[in-house]
């Protein structure tokens, strides 16, 4: 029982850390993205449009390693994670659609950005999170 104990925690620690990486190279290639057209090669449409090719190759295979991750976690560990999916999906709809309404219909005075939403997601996952684990701790 112990062996088999070990082991899935051995094969959890393993998905993270290739959550980890995996989420890490999707970030700095979208930063690549987001930067190297003005910073490193001077707006080249050819370079933008495989770099961005590489965003979303990068980003699909982090899905995949993510949805593994999932399945490698203990039934409550998995629980907790998919409320916490739930709730920030939710959240991130509803306030995604308002905010954008309210850029639409000009009742803020700057452009709804996705780099707004994106924040809002960050910190509903990490709060949806840290309330799941003090419940069922």
């Amino acid at each position: 029982m112990e062996a088999k104990q070990n082991n899935w925690h051995s094969e959890l620690k393993k998905n993270t850390k290739a959550l980890a990486v995996w989420t890490f190279l999707w970030v700095f290639s979208l930063a690549f993205v987001a930067f190297g057209p003005k910073f490193i090669w001077n707006e080249n449409k050819i370079i933008t449009i495989v770099m961005i090719i590489i965003n979303t190759l990068v980003g699909v295979d982090m899905i995949w390693i993510n949805r593994k991750h999932l399945n490698s976690q203990d039934p409550l560990q998995r629980k907790i994670s998919m409320d916490a999916m739930a709730i920030t999906l939710g959240i991130t709809l509803i306030v995604g659609i308002s905010y954008s309404m309210l850029d639409i219909t000009n009742l803020i005075s700057f452009n709804a950005e996705i780099s707004h939403l994106v924040f809002v997601m960050g910190i509903t996952y990490l709060i949806a999170m840290l309330i799941g684990n003090a419940r069922y701790k």
